[in-house]
């Protein structure tokens, strides 16, 4: 028996809009992470209910006019509407694929008419799983129920598919890797070495968002490590390339990339904190000198706090967390400073 039980309360939103869309003749299915964090037994409290549904836009915002406390439709223009009932956000999906040319930060959005399609279109299979309602009865046309009992991640088409309808999802696949705790597939990561590149046509707000997800996670330094093992960092933040070859004789690591994901590992999960875990070395490549008495980094906490801010900046990071996170970085060598 799968653990849905709970999401089949007559008080929650997966009951209640069955019914009305039902009634309107339309399908509706409740699908990606909200299924997913169900069948992993999340508490549905705090689950976000996602939707898609054969209907049009217009036609979702119609149904849900009768029904929710408020209706927005922000998100319009890529087929979804969103609502607020008793407090609790919903979004409502027309079935869909995305598609990014080859050198647009926007997708270009088209309809499908069924809900394989539209399952083949998520970023992994795990993501990939819908439950038809009023029913409830899991669809899983990509195997995404055993890749989560085997917690890997794997894209429901050939990952150079999924990553090609959108680039983010290449970072995304490192996300869930330090969220979840699940591993990426072989072929998955094979193909971002291959396509990283098709990152920088995605928008720096975007990247940011993803990437701070990626960083509260609860150990989030082996994500990392292959974030810049396959060349992604290149990037979005190609100063860690340049740790990964910066031997560091202060540390009993092999190179100051080892050094700085072991301190982002043990740091607490502040977004704040992890940023400046994860740069306060950041100025060392630039700094080394070798002389008598070996090497050294003279002021690397200068350059390091300056090109941390810069690195921040071009990522969209608020001004208040580029000022603290480059603050850090300065200080970060008179931690008696620190309160």
């Amino acid at each position: 028996m799968l653990p849905l039980e709970a999401l089949q309360a007559k008080d929650l939103p997966p009951a209640q809009l069955a019914g009305l869309f039902a009634d309107a003749g339309e399908s509706l299915y409740l699908v990606g992470g909200s299924v997913r964090d169900a069948l992993m037994g999340r508490d549905v409290a705090e689950i976000d209910f996602d939707f898609a549904t054969s209907a049009r836009p217009d036609r979702i915002a119609a149904i849900l006019e009768g029904w929710a406390d408020s209706v927005y439709r922000i998100g319009e223009a890529f087929g979804t509407i969103g609502a607020m009932k008793d407090g609790r956000s919903v979004e409502i999906t027309t079935f869909r694929s995305e598609i990014y040319r080859d050198e647009s930060r926007k997708p270009q959005v088209t309809y499908s008419d069924d809900i394989e399609t539209d399952l083949s279109r998520r970023d992994f299979t795990v993501n990939a799983i819908a439950l038809e309602l009023p029913s409830f009865e899991p669809v899983d046309p990509y195997g995404g129920l055993q890749d989560l009992e085997n917690k890997v991640l794997r894209t429901p088409l050939d990952p150079e598919i999924s990553f090609g309808d959108d680039p983010l999802r290449m970072l995304r696949l490192f996300r869930f890797q330090a969220t979840l705790g699940f591993a990426a597939d072989v072929q998955a990561i094979a193909a971002v070495q291959r396509m990283a590149g098709r990152l920088s046509i995605v928008s720096a707000e975007r990247i940011r968002d993803e990437f701070s997800k990626l960083m509260l996670a609860e150990a989030p330094g082996a994500a990392l490590a292959m974030i810049v093992a396959t060349g992604l960092s290149t990037y979005f933040i190609p100063e860690l390339d340049k740790l990964a070859m910066a031997q560091d004789p202060e540390h009993r690591h092999k190179d100051v990339l080892a050094h700085t994901l072991a301190v982002v590992d043990r740091t607490r999960p502040d977004l704040v904190l992890r940023l400046a875990a994860l740069f306060h070395d950041i100025g060392k490549p630039d700094t080394r000198e070798f002389g008598p008495g070996g090497v050294t980094f003279h002021h690397h906490e200068v350059v390091g706090a300056r090109i941390t801010r810069e690195r921040l900046r071009a990522l969209a990071y608020p001004r208040e967390i580029v000022d603290d996170v480059s603050r850090l970085v300065f200080l970060h060598l008179r931690p008696h400073t620190l309160k």
